[in-house]
């Protein structure tokens, strides 16, 4: 099973949660908007976090609301990007990257969740170094020439190339990522999925299957959490 099989389940899971999904692109929008302004042609984070809605099938209307939410501002609209480190079952590195208006309440949900999943809440540091932050593109190999789309990425300014039983994964440097992103859907290719992410630098492998099962646990309850934006693991599904 390959990595981008791996990353069309958890989109599923993703999917099947619309409206928590929902709920977090626009706390994104809102937050970029009201950080840069409401042009997503002059916002870069604005134009990303847009692209991210769409993606996951946002409809137009909501993503204009939590534009003008954000430009409005209002009460309880002052979130705060926080960042939590922690190690899950079988000692799996995880960074949790959450927008808040209350760090308290985020805070003690965190701990919560990797307490009850067999794993521990650990202090600022304690596994970041383990990360590259990295523009990541998969797009499928029924929708791509591999000697084609590597030579499209590589000219547009990938960093790197990576062939894959399902399709092809494309790194960039995160300030080339957009660039990368929107010339390659210019030139018409379909993404199952484009972000900057947190891209380890090697893998754990749990082999107990009560380990698995906590794992999983503790990665779909922190999505489930509408102040979390985006979970980093290092584990190897």
């Amino acid at each position: 099973m390959g990595r981008i099989h791996n990353i069309e389940a958890r989109k599923g899971k993703q999917d099947a949660a619309r409206s928590n999904v929902f709920t977090k692109h626009a706390r994104a929008i809102s937050v970029a908007a009201r950080q840069g302004g409401g042009d997503p042609e002059y916002n870069a984070a604005l134009k990303t976090a847009i692209v991210k809605a769409k993606a996951d099938n946002m409809p137009n209307d909501n993503i204009d609301r939590a534009i003008k939410k954000g430009i409005g501002g209002g009460e309880g609209d002052n979130f705060e990007p926080i960042v939590y480190e922690g190690y899950g079952p079988g000692g799996v590195a995880v960074i949790v990257e959450t927008l808040t208006d209350n760090k308290n309440r985020t805070a003690g949900n965190v701990r919560y969740y990797f307490d009850k999943n067999n794993g521990n809440l650990g202090t600022q540091g304690c596994v970041s170094f383990m990360f590259d932050r990295k523009g990541q593109i998969f797009i499928s190999n029924e929708d791509a020439e591999e000697d084609k789309l590597m030579e499209d990425s590589l000219e547009l300014g990938a960093e790197d190339f990576i062939p894959d039983e399902d399709g092809f994964e494309i790194i960039t440097a995160p300030e080339d990522f957009n660039t990368v992103r929107d010339g390659l859907e210019e030139k018409g290719y379909k993404f199952i999925f484009a972000d900057v992410k947190l891209i380890p630098q090697t893998t754990s492998v749990l082999e107990e299957e009560g380990q698995i099962k906590s794992m999983e646990k503790l990665l779909d309850v922190l999505e489930a959490d509408d102040d979390v934006q985006n979970v980093h693991h290092n584990w190897e599904f």
